[in-house]
């Protein structure tokens, strides 16, 4: 059973919608109960660091998703704010990050007269960094449709599965053995979405 996980701050629809496009079927829950079931867990999201990681405590979800994560190591995936809440902390804010990957989640900073634009805001190419099944029948380079104002700076090289340039060069995907995190919308991908999104299932 897929669950993607509620906890108030996700675009649930989209991602829904998008698993069922590619032949999957999944719950949308809150209920600590439910997922404690699941054999997979998305976790999306969209807004600020501190209110995901409230908003995650306030539902009692979070040793669920502890257990889900690091002791019966089902596969995780976690987009957009659900990828930078995988992290240690975040400059956006000053909770603790679920810490599954030893990662920060910092703010693009850009000198003023560079023009590059605060959120990365549309499609974007993305290149491998490591193999892993997630990434099963892609190319070298593809891309997805990305929106964010922060981005996450892994501590260890191993953890980078994408990169992405966008003044920097920054790590789009994430893992760790069973946990996964995507910067960009695969639901807002298309094809390449798909394709992600059907790996998963897979995993």
């Amino acid at each position: 059973m897929l669950v993607i996980v509620d906890y108030g701050l996700g675009n649930l629809g989209s991602v829904y919608n998008m698993i069922k496009k590619v032949g999957g079927s999944s719950i949308i829950s809150s209920d600590p109960k439910v997922i404690s079931q699941a054999d997979k867990v998305i976790l999306p999201g969209v807004g600020k660091f501190d209110a995901g990681m409230t908003k995650i405590e306030e539902h009692g979800l979070l040793d669920v998703l502890n257990k889900k994560a690091n002791e019966d190591k089902i596969p995780v995936l976690g987009i957009c704010l659900g990828m930078q809440l995988l992290t240690e902390r975040s400059e956006e804010g000053n909770k603790k990050g679920l810490g599954w990957i030893k990662a920060d989640t910092v703010r693009f900073d850009f000198p003023k007269e560079s023009g590059i634009k605060i959120p990365h805001m549309g499609w974007n190419y993305v290149e491998k960094a490591a193999n892993t099944p997630l990434l099963s029948g892609f190319d070298e380079t593809f891309r997805y449709y990305f929106v964010h104002s922060y981005y996450v700076k892994p501590k260890l090289p191993e953890n980078v599965l994408l990169k992405t340039n966008y003044g920097i060069e920054f790590a789009s995907a994430i893992y760790k053995d069973n946990v996964f995190g995507v910067q960009f919308h695969p639901e807002k991908s298309h094809k390449f979405g798909k394709r992600l999104l059907t790996n998963f299932l897979a995993l």
